[in-house]
């Protein structure tokens, strides 16, 4: 036998009204007793919440809108859910927005225009209340015509053509900070290996480093720079990273310590370090970007930029809630810049005298 509450293989699903006959109430007193309605009494609103739960009744989000109901579904852009700093944003930015009965919608870009147009598409189409994303470097124009629709917010990277809402950190000041650290440790070949300065946050972290050499007399060889592609395609991040130090490595006057401007990187260039059996500090010092879990654990400690990520998606996100609430933010321009720091571990020694080869 099955139970009023027990699904059945092509039955049909529970409508408010089914709830409103069951109950001898109108159709428009379920739909407020389900919205907690101050209007309905405590005990119907109860009696409605519990048929609902029993019958298994989801409401229908496209007719609660048509009859002026607003979306509670946020759009969260990134490129690359396998970079645990997006993933951490995702988590923090979901706990947020479910403690104001929002849900969040998660799209992956891998950098693509293509594909970041086609979410945008899908999320304008689904009527959502409002997006975060990381945008690629050179939105499709399509794309910055839609999301004129919709209010948005620009998180870590920032293209002039969206909306001028954007919280991040300072790139430059955590890479140079990150190089200043080396320099203080002793080291005057270092070498940087990094995402693309097409993207702002590539050209911005290239730039802390070039002008921590500078401000400290020390020349930036181009030999010992090395910028990929973004993080989020197959060629980028660690494959990246791991060929970037193999190749600083069998320079003739190869760094003695390398600095890294993105977290998938880093994983790259521990891993070669890892293959070619490098003993960290001795052979090479190495300061990387982000903390995943791993960093702390590996060798002696991964010396690295350690992101704010709960203050940046919290932050973000109770913005993008009062925007929604007040559309008049909107008219000014917001920007917040959250700080990092740099965690320090076991990675960093002084410059070795005796060849690694």
């Amino acid at each position: 036998m099955t139970g009023a509450g027990t699904a059945r293989p092509g039955a049909r699903a529970t409508t408010a009204r089914d709830l409103a006959e069951h109950l001898g109430i109108s159709v428009s007193t379920v739909g407020r007793a389900l919205s907690d309605d101050p209007r309905i009494s405590a005990p119907t609103r109860a009696r409605v919440q519990a048929l609902a739960a029993e019958l298994g009744y989801v409401a229908n989000r496209s007719a609660r809108m048509m009859r002026g109901a607003p979306s509670t579904v946020v759009g969260l852009i990134v490129p690359d859910v396998r970079n645990s700093f997006f993933t951490s944003v995702a988590h923090a930015l979901g706990h947020l927005l479910g403690t104001r009965r929002h849900q969040l919608v998660l799209c992956e870009t891998a950098d693509d225009r293509r594909t970041e147009l086609q979410h945008v598409r899908d999320l304008v189409a689904a009527q959502v209340a409002g997006v975060v994303l990381v945008p690629s470097s050179a939105p499709d124009p399509e794309t910055v015509r839609l999301l004129g629709t919709v209010p948005h917010v620009q998180l870590m990277r920032r293209v002039p053509e969206l909306a001028p809402h954007w919280f991040g950190v300072d790139d430059h000041d955590l890479v140079r900070q990150a190089t200043d650290h080396l320099l203080a440790a002793g080291h005057t070949r270092i070498g940087y290996v990094g995402g693309t300065a097409e993207v702002p946050t590539g050209a911005a972290r290239r730039d802390g480093y070039r002008d921590a050499l500078r401000d400290a007399g020390v020349a930036a060889l181009p030999e010992h720079e090395r910028v990929g592609p973004p993080s989020s395609t197959e060629q980028g991040g660690p494959t990246f990273g791991a060929a970037a130090l193999r190749d600083l490595l069998s320079l003739p006057d190869r760094p003695t310590a390398v600095v890294t401007g993105s977290t998938q990187i880093t994983r790259g260039v521990l891993a070669a370090a890892t293959a070619l059996r490098l003993a960290v500090p001795h052979d090479l010092s190495l300061v990387g970007f982000g903390d995943e879990p791993g960093f702390g654990w590996w060798g002696a400690g991964l010396t690295t930029v350690t992101l704010p990520v709960t203050d940046l998606a919290t932050g973000c996100g109770a913005w993008l809630l009062g925007l929604l609430a007040d559309p008049d933010l909107a008219a000014d321009p917001h920007a917040s810049v959250t700080r990092g720091a740099l965690t320090l571990r076991g990675s960093v020694g002084r410059p070795s005298t005796v060849s690694w080869r």
